[in-house]
């Protein structure tokens, strides 16, 4: 079925709210992260603004920005990355966030920070090297030394006041982007956590990093202030990486998470309905629901039309009626579009009312603008 042929009745899935810690959103679709470098000097500025306010005016449920880094000198790769320190960043913020309210949209800071993904030269901070748990790089080279305990307790320490600065801006929780191979999700990964301390080991103890920032950000916020956690098992360097094998790994590497204080996993695939693992057809989204007891947000490919893509030209794999089907299964509880969003600000508001034939379907070219 073409999504001009997709008949709106059928999309009441997308349109029950849903809550999160004390945060209710009115709709299942959530506007994904995205990297746009459109903040020089790490400051989002009024177009900024704009562009997240477009689409909380066309009924996105909950924007999550794109990584916005955290206040440790190794923590960006690019100068026009947003920063979450400093006055005018954090000012620039407060302006996003008013705009986004002002539309009657909600939103949630990402934090992050790249690890190893820099490199001593990158800017804003040439001449800082990388870090990461044992300064290996995606690909397993050295590039670095292995962390110590004190830059652990410092990195900690940098996403807890970046948690508690979200909140007193006004965003409506915040998301910990710990997949696609950055900093907290080389502490998951075995080929990037040679650790023999506390923070490595078997798949338990390499969540602990990620467990003690949890923890300090839940101590740092509110108790009902939302804590997203964001994982993968791709890497930015290699899509057929695996974090976990099996469910049962899965269940070991969510539940410390679980118990430090995560309100929801967004797990990210890079094509949403595929299976997790062999012998089932539950996805990540799927998987994470059903063994954490947490809410779920899938994303990979919502509403993409396949012109991208080769293997969807003859398939709706990515089309509405999956995505209400994925929902209607009790696989997540919401969805996140990215560029589907870049392309349509309008795209959900099409969607609810009917009117697919008017959806603008995703081109390179929307990359190139900060619409």
């Amino acid at each position: 079925m073409s999504e001009d042929a997709h008949d709106p009745n059928t999309v009441e899935a997308l349109f029950h709210p849903f809550t999160i810690g004390g945060l209710t959103v009115p709709n299942r679709v959530l506007m994904a992260p995205m990297t746009r470098n459109y903040s020089p000097g790490g400051v989002p500025g009024p177009d900024v603004a704009a562009y997240y306010a477009r689409r909380a005016a066309h009924g996105v449920g909950l924007i999550i920005t794109e990584g916005t880094v955290i206040d440790h000198p190794a923590s960006a790769s690019n100068p026009r990355v947003p920063r979450l320190f400093g006055t005018a960043p954090l000012a620039g913020w407060a302006d996003v966030v008013e705009a986004v309210h002002a539309a009657g949209g909600r939103i949630v800071s990402q934090l992050w920070h790249v690890g190893t993904d820099r490199t001593a030269d990158s800017l804003p901070n040439p001449g800082v090297p990388p870090i990461g748990p044992s300064g290996l790089s995606l690909t397993g080279e050295p590039v670095a030394e292995p962390m110590t305990e004190a830059e652990i307790e410092q990195v900690i320490a940098a996403f807890a006041r970046a948690a508690a600065d979200a909140q007193r801006l006004g965003f409506d929780g915040i998301e910990l982007h710990a997949g696609h191979g950055y900093l907290i999700d080389q502490f998951f990964w075995e080929r990037t956590n040679r650790r023999t301390d506390r923070y490595g080991g078997d798949i338990v103890a390499r969540t602990r990093f990620a467990v003690d920032i949890v923890t300090a950000c839940r101590r740092a916020v509110a108790p009902d202030f939302p804590i997203i956690l964001r994982f993968s098992q791709w890497k930015i360097s290699d899509y057929a990486a695996r974090l976990v094998e099996t469910p049962a790994e899965l269940a070991a590497f969510l539940t410390p998470l679980v118990a430090a204080g995560v309100d929801a996993f967004h797990c990210s695939t890079r094509r949403f309905w595929l299976p997790a693992f062999a012998d089932s057809p539950l996805t990540l989204a799927g998987w994470t629901r059903k063994l954490s007891g947490r809410p779920t947000i899938a994303v990979g490919s919502v509403g993409l039309d396949g012109t991208e893509f080769l293997e969807f030209r003859h398939a709706d794999n990515a089309g509405i009626q999956a995505v209400v089907d994925l929902l209607e299964r009790h696989e997540a509880d919401l969805v996140a579009a990215g560029r589907t969003l870049l392309a349509d600000p309008a795209w959900l508001e099409k969607i609810r009312t009917g009117r697919t034939a008017e959806l603008i379907p995703y081109r390179p070219e929307a990359v190139q603008t900060l619409y």
